[in-house]
């Protein structure tokens, strides 16, 4: 598409890219064959020089760098846009790798010329290439990121480097975490976009980390997440609906009356239950790899021995479950507590709190229900504690008041 004359000034040349204190600009300038030639425009301050009258004036100090570049200024086929598609992002790359140069020579330090143009296509790839395990929580801590740049900073939300990324903004973004998440959401999503931009600098895209010193507080103290009523477990599960997945109730139960996670639950296979002895034995995969005691060792009753089923010993190495992803058991669990008429937001991991706080309101020792989560010590199993001591109030204030 031709430029309109106004984007000209009298001398044919226009801006393409650069603003109020950038240095240089990248300019183009139009030539009678239908196309311009691109150039860098250098600012270097300006000087007092004196004219013929005597009289003195300032005169502006400025250079022009050829690139050897030119874009079409009417594109009459797919070749010629795709020309001036990737002739414009050379030149605007260049134009960045000099003003780092300029920033080098006079205030004693660079940026590396090979930092990517986006953090967001870089962070993307760190979250592509992260384990199993990890790949879901980076990439949600990467899409909160970018939701908070929709509503926060507009104009960063498809494209944002380094120099960018200051420390207000990271604050801020830990605000919208802490407002838009229960729990510890905020904590977990806000601890892996650290570990990104930490890799970033480890690599050098990032010259000093802008979260250094600034945290989110934790909520280790209170169990934040809905849990499930012995009442509302046995609603649920004599709610039956057309087109229901019974994998998904099947190993929901399974983590109701177990506390497994489901990370470990779908890496069960019939090698882990010891049926002439009625035990499950696993390893977690949270804790395996830092942790010396991250073996757990369930008792199975009657109803998890049902839950789990038989196998024959030729198919031992069999998983015991067969459950969709994540996102679709979730949606299956919402589905499933409306059903029920459960107004409560109930994920997988409810049930894990439900089957340690169900057990504690019966008198479980403390210790015992710590083995049965796999939990290392006993301080991530107070909140348990904590919450069976807010529901016993909350039973008590239900009492009526009499007088005496």
């Amino acid at each position: 598409m031709a430029k309109k004359n106004e984007d000209y000034n009298a001398n044919k040349i226009r801006l393409i890219e650069g603003g109020l204190g950038d240095n240089p600009k990248l300019m183009a300038r139009s030539k009678s064959d239908g196309r311009e030639n691109l150039f860098l425009e250098y600012y270097f301050g300006y000087c007092e020089k004196e004219n013929k009258d005597g009289k003195l004036y300032k005169r502006v100090l400025r250079k022009n760098e050829k690139l050897g570049l030119f874009l079409w200024l009417a594109p009459r086929n797919p070749m010629e846009r795709q020309h001036n598609k990737e002739t414009l992002h050379l030149a605007k790359k260049i134009r960045y790798e000099k003003s780092q140069q300029l920033l080098e020579d006079k205030q004693g330090y660079r940026i590396k010329s090979n930092r990517p143009e986006n953090l967001l296509i870089f962070f993307q790839e760190f979250a592509d290439q992260a384990n199993v395990k990890d790949k879901l929580v980076l990439k949600g801590a990467l899409n909160n990121f970018k939701c908070f740049l929709t509503e926060e900073y507009p104009f960063f939300s498809q494209t944002i480097t380094s120099k960018n990324l200051d420390k207000e903004m990271i604050e801020k973004f830990v605000n919208y975490l802490v407002n838009n998440h229960k729990g510890q959401g905020a904590e977990t999503y806000y601890r892996r976009f650290k570990r990104m931009v930490n890799y970033a600098v480890e690599k050098g895209v990032i010259e000093k980390s802008p979260c250094k010193g600034i945290t989110i507080p934790k909520v280790d103290d209170i169990l934040s997440k809905d849990i499930l009523s012995a009442e509302e477990l046995k609603l649920l599960f004599a709610t039956h609906y057309e087109g229901q997945n019974p994998e998904i109730r099947r190993a929901f139960a399974m983590t109701c009356m177990s506390g497994i996670r489901r990370c470990d639950l779908v890496r069960l296979t019939y090698s882990n239950v010891d049926y002439a002895n009625r035990q499950l034995k696993y390893r977690q995969s949270k804790t395996q790899k830092h942790s010396g005691s991250s073996g757990v060792v369930v008792p199975l009753n009657d109803a998890l021995l049902a839950i789990i089923g038989k196998k024959s010993k030729d198919a031992l190495d069999d998983y015991i479950f067969h459950i969709p992803s994540d996102t679709m058991c979730l949606r299956s669990l919402r589905i499933w507590t409306k059903k029920a008429g459960i107004q409560k937001h109930i994920t997988w991991h409810c049930g894990r709190h439900s089957f340690a706080t169900l057990l504690l309101s019966n008198g479980a020792n403390i210790k015992t229900v710590s083995s049965l989560l796999g939990h290392s010590t006993l301080k991530f199993t107070e909140i348990y504690v904590r919450a069976v001591d807010k529901l016993k109030k909350e039973a008590l204030d239900t009492l009526p008041d009499i007088t005496i």
